[in-house]
């Protein structure tokens, strides 16, 4: 059975325009939400951000944008919201996914470039 809803399941928006989507599941063992985007550009899905517990992120390159929010350990919901559609891939597919939640640590010096 579906434990992860998403709604609306579709929505159609013009420039300026609000969005806002919610994301729900009922798995007990699932405190982490996480948003994707999937632009027509691009089959690739994009982090937007996720709810941990009740911390909020937003990937850098969606800040500004986007809003997450919500509360993935009691409520088992999270939110995305879009003050207002601007730019063309914002016409895309979104997903939400829930997860265990995970807390890792990787130090910056693996991604610095040798001179």
């Amino acid at each position: 059975t579906d434990k992860v809803h998403q709604t609306p399941t579709a929505i159609l928006k013009g420039p300026e325009d609000k969005v806002n989507l919610t994301c729900s599941h009922t798995d007990s063992n699932y405190y982490m939400i996480l948003w994707y985007q999937q632009s027509g550009q691009n089959t690739a899905l994009k982090l937007i951000g996720y709810v941990r517990y009740t911390s909020p992120t937003v990937e850098d390159s969606f800040k500004g944008r986007f809003d997450v929010s919500g509360d993935a350990a009691a409520n088992k919901m999270a939110y995305l919201h879009f003050p207002k559609v601007t730019e063309a891939e914002d016409s895309a597919v979104y997903f939400c996914a829930a997860s265990e939640a995970q807390c890792f640590t990787i130090p910056s010096l693996l991604y610095k470039n040798p001179l």
